[in-house]
């Protein structure tokens, strides 16, 4: 069989969905057919054009890099249908119509060409009944792809088969979506709503049948269903709002048309205060209102007392916050029961109702407790899955409750649970996760792929590796996996908060180079658990500062920029492996390795100016040597060209929105790679470590000589700064951190053209970070991140 290669996309449906997906596929270096109707007046493709330019506006953007967008083509049903032969995947996402899906179909059949896969991105129509609509011989090719919105960041796609599907093909698919396009993939089950919306909408509803009965306001509710319980921000009727209530209300009645028979089913309703703003066109924020509203800089909220909205302030009651804070989950639940407040008694309720949900349907919805739970990770933001947090709480006991209150009648079902609830301690166990329809503990997916996850994501219950310890201080660790990868190529983790860079990490990243030169081919930096590093721990300064002990101050910083320049000069190449931020120092640390190796969602910067410091690990120096060499490509031999916009980036504290754009921006080079699977970026970084090994890798030399951009490129980036102090938009110490940025970036107040050493731009970054901090209004900024978490504008 030959092997499954998507070369080319299409997108039926240009609507939000479609256009995003779109715009994911180009990210991932796919072009893509966006195909809509043909617009009645003006250029055909008007309506995918409209969507193209939205794609450029939105926020957070779906395109890694504005340059992707140019590889969406616009095409449209009455004119190219034809070019769909050229494509190895199709995806319809159009409206939830199963009329409307079926008259695609049969336009678009004839099109697709014998070994293309054909897909909805229905979010809960039957696929077997959109199966139909296709002819025989397209059937085993056709599949559901429901990806959650917005697809770039949102990491669940559910698989589903229709009974004709052919079982190569899933596979194939869900290798695709993993490795190429970055996604987690859940096999589901064809059932109204598959697994995430089902639990998810139910979840709502639940939350939406208990409002009420505890007489709680939206805003309140959104207080107590956000990260207060180990949820999304946006809670759940801010979640409604950024859906699309129609949208909703379109998912709500899928479960009424289909689940007659469901125990919850006088449930499945649109509530009338939700009717209301439905038909009033208030659909949320695609409208400007829904649940919330903005009013001027206010955010008002709908008071269905006062039928009217009012000031959104709602707050979780002291005493509740509190019970929520309880770290035992057991101890937690049975304090949240215990309690006579209502908004106890919600939170007790909400969950209560999901567990007994999931517990019943567990052998409808899912092939196992783990999809559910992964479903509502990945597809919610949820912290934890259903099954996970009840678990942890106790099964049996949070068993009990759950039948005491189906007894008493307090649970919106009478259904008992399942049996099987009474003969198991839980559903996750080091063999697998429990499957109700089969009976028994079903492990993880064998597929090829999923070995490139070294770490995969665990749900509680499930044994972890946690490697071989090499060496480790009280900052770092040095270890390996044991598999011939890790004979040859031990881990360096960091073991600090949010793995900020102290005076032990920097001793630790020397000392495990050292060690990594004697005993082994190389050293992968990388962290189990995101960010990959905040940068320098600036409450080491804190100390010095108050004595004023500068010579300790500067000793710290010669350490990092000896620290960096080991990285760079090791005998064995030393790889970053990013996922998430990647910031200050954690950014000059990853800028001096051998290779970088970055998750596509990596956000990388050099954001020093922030607390009214420039970079000084070394960050300013690679970007002087980085700009002599881009001017030593061109016929000007000027370093402006590459100065000018990383400038712009430093001074302004830019952080990447993707390792695509730290790629443009300089943060990253052409022969670093981006890996979309953040799960994938340990196996890819140590296989490229092998791989510069095997290709007989040497460290660079140090330069002998770097002509540098000097005091006309000072005074050139000093114009830009003059203009932004005139317009307000920086403030007199803004400018002389910048400036010290510009000095740093150009080689320091010298001749423009002067031959320098690699040290000597060293010193130069040392020595305006030096005289910077010693200034007030540096001091506050520094004082003031560390109190709030913020940067201060002084």
């Amino acid at each position: 069989m030959s092997k499954f290669v998507v070369r080319k996309v299409a997108v039926l449906g240009a609507g939000v969905m479609g256009a995003q997906i779109a715009a994911h596929c180009a990210n991932a270096e796919i072009p893509v057919l966006l195909f809509d109707l043909a617009a009645k007046e003006g250029d055909p493709n008007g309506i995918v054009q409209k969507a193209l330019a939205n794609l450029r506006k939105m926020e957070p953007s779906p395109l890694a890099t504005a340059d992707r967008a140019q590889y969406v083509a616009a095409a449209n049903y009455d004119q190219h249908l034809a070019q769909l032969h050229s494509c190895d995947l199709v995806i319809e996402a159009i409206a939830e119509r199963l009329d409307w899906k079926l008259d695609l179909y049969a336009k678009v059949a004839p099109h697709i060409r014998p070994n293309a896969i054909f897909a909805s991105n229905t979010s809960g129509l039957s696929i077997n009944k959109l199966a139909d609509g296709c002819p025989d011989s397209l059937r085993p090719r056709f599949c559901g792809v429901h990806f959650f919105n917005p697809p770039r960041y949102m990491s669940l796609v559910e698989l589903i088969p229709a009974s004709a599907t052919d079982p190569t093909l899933l596979d194939d698919l869900e290798q695709f979506l993993t490795t190429t396009l970055g996604k987690s993939v859940l096999r589901a089950r064809d059932t109204p709503n598959f697994v995430a919306n089902r639990v998810g909408v139910f979840s709502m509803l639940a939350v939406m049948h208990h409002t009420r009965a505890f007489g709680l306001g939206f805003d309140v509710v959104d207080a107590l269903t956000g990260p207060a319980i180990g949820r999304a921000k946006s809670a759940t009727y801010r979640t409604g709002d950024l859906v699309g209530l129609d949208t909703l209300a379109h998912v709500i009645r899928t479960m009424t048309d289909n689940l007659p028979d469901d125990p919850w089913f006088s449930y499945y309703a649109t509530p009338d205060w939700l009717a209301a703003l439905i038909a009033q066109g208030a659909l949320g924020k695609k409208t400007g209102a829904g649940i919330y509203r903005r009013k001027g800089k206010a955010q008002e909220v709908l008071d269905l007392g006062l039928r009217d909205y009012r000031p959104a302030d709602g707050k979780l009651d002291e005493g509740v916050a509190a019970l929520l804070k309880i770290r035992n989950p057991a101890e937690k639940f049975a304090a949240l029961r215990a309690s006579a407040h209502p908004q106890a008694q919600f939170v007790w309720a909400i969950f209560r109702d999901i567990f007994h949900y999931v517990a019943y349907h567990l052998g409808d919805i899912a092939h196992n407790a783990r999809d559910v739970d992964f479903a509502m990770r990945w597809g919610f933001a949820w912290d934890e899955g259903p099954f996970e947090t009840w678990q942890r709480a106790g099964w049996r006991d949070i068993a009990a409750a759950i039948s005491e209150d189906i007894a008493a009648g307090r649970a919106m079902a009478s259904a008992p649970l399942p049996a099987w609830v009474a003969q198991q301690d839980g559903v996750h166990a080091p063999q697998g996760s429990f499957s109700a329809a089969a009976g028994r503990l079903q492990g993880r997916s064998r597929l090829p792929v999923y070995a490139r996850q070294l770490f995969p994501e665990r749900v509680a219950g499930e044994a972890e590796e946690a490697g071989s310890t090499i060496w480790e201080s009280d900052a770092v660790r040095m270890w390996t996996l044991n598999d011939d990868d890790g004979k040859r190529v031990p881990i360096l983790s960091f073991k600090t908060k949010k793995h900020t860079i102290s005076g032990e990490v920097v001793a630790g990243v020397v000392e495990a180079i050292a060690r990594a030169e004697a005993d082994y081919d190389g050293l992968v930096i990388w962290q189990p658990k995101p960010p990959f590093s905040l940068g320098a721990n600036l409450t080491e300064f804190g100390p010095s500062m108050a004595a004023g002990d500068l010579a300790a101050l500067e000793r710290a910083v010669v350490s990092f920029q000896r620290a960096s320049l080991r990285i760079k000069y090791a005998s064995v190449p030393v790889v970053a492996a990013v996922h998430n931020m990647a910031l200050g120092g954690g950014c000059e640390f990853i800028m001096h390795c051998a290779r970088v190796v970055a998750a596509l969602e990596s956000y990388i910067g050099l954001v020093e100016v922030g607390v009214g410091l420039i970079p000084a690990g070394g960050g300013c120096k690679e970007f002087a040597l980085r700009a002599a060499r881009a001017a030593a490509r061109t016929v000007t031999r000027d370093p402006m060209n590459f100065l000018q916009p990383v400038f712009q980036s430093v001074a302004m504290a830019a952080v990447s929105k993707s390792a695509r754009e730290a790629g443009q921006i300089g943060y990253m080079r052409p022969a670093d790679v981006v890996v979309f699977h953040p799960q994938e970026v340990l196996h890819v970084a140590r296989k490229t470590t092998l791989a510069l090994v095997e290709g007989g890798w040497r460290p660079s030399l140090p330069p002998a000589g770097v002509p540098v951009a000097g005091r006309n490129g000072i005074a050139t980036l000093e114009m830009l700064l003059a203009n932004m102090r005139a317009g307000g938009m920086i403030s007199d110490h803004d400018y002389k951190v910048s400036r010290g940025v510009a000095t740093a970036l150009c080689g320091g107040d010298i001749e423009t053209g002067a031959l320098v050493s690699e040290q000597w731009l060293l010193d130069v970054e040392r020595a305006i970070f030096m005289d910077l901090l010693q200034t007030e209004k540096t001091q506050q900024r520094i004082v003031y991140m560390l109190e709030n978490g913020k940067p201060l504008r002084n």
